[in-house]
């Protein structure tokens, strides 16, 4: 019997929790696979903080578009784009995940929770999340560790494995070919 075969991960990011989480959602869908996984910085096409679900998901779509142009040799990309949007009155905070091949597409997203008001107040008014984070939290480059659901939960949820869950999702219609088309 043949050994499975190295797959190709291109992240289209270089922030190491975008690439834990993507890494660990593939070997979660498929945990007899192989992977080999590295990042590369590619624009999203958004603003540096997308504000609605649809721009979040736009975002998404043009990395790993983006990726796949940049590093066609790879067999999968995946882009991961961070979000909020006004929800009740509230900033919720959630993310959209997009995993492409050459012939499949798949898309999920991350579970949403509710900023601080003295977060939603620094990203209303301009700032990135993990920029307004770092300060509310007196913290350092917070989105390349926990991000705001690791600060908020007190590590019991990370960014990472938020993202890895969304990551695993977008995977289903890889698991499954046969259902989807």
């Amino acid at each position: 019997m043949k050994p499975p075969s190295e797959r190709r991960i291109v992240v289209a990011s270089n922030n190491p929790v975008k690439i834990r989480a993507a890494l660990g959602g593939f070997r979660d869908a498929f945990p007899d696979g192989i992977f080999r996984v590295s990042g590369l910085d590619v624009p999203s096409g958004v603003g540096d903080q997308p504000g609605t679900d649809a721009e979040t998901l736009r975002g998404a779509e043009a990395r790993a578009a983006r990726a796949m142009a940049a590093s066609p040799d790879a067999d999968f990309w995946v882009g991961i784009e961070g979000g909020v949007a006004d929800m009740d009155e509230r900033l919720a905070a959630y993310a959209w995940v997009v995993v492409r091949s050459r012939d499949r597409t798949g898309k999920a997203r991350t579970g949403t929770f509710f900023l601080p008001e003295a977060v939603a107040r620094l990203v209303r008014d301009g700032l990135e999340l993990g920029e307004a984070d770092d300060r509310v939290f007196g913290c350092t480059d917070s989105k390349r560790e926990g991000g705001a659901v690791g600060l908020l939960t007190g590590g019991a949820i990370n960014r990472a494995t938020l993202y890895r869950h969304a990551v695993t999702l977008a995977l289903i219609p890889f698991r499954n070919p046969g259902l989807y088309s």
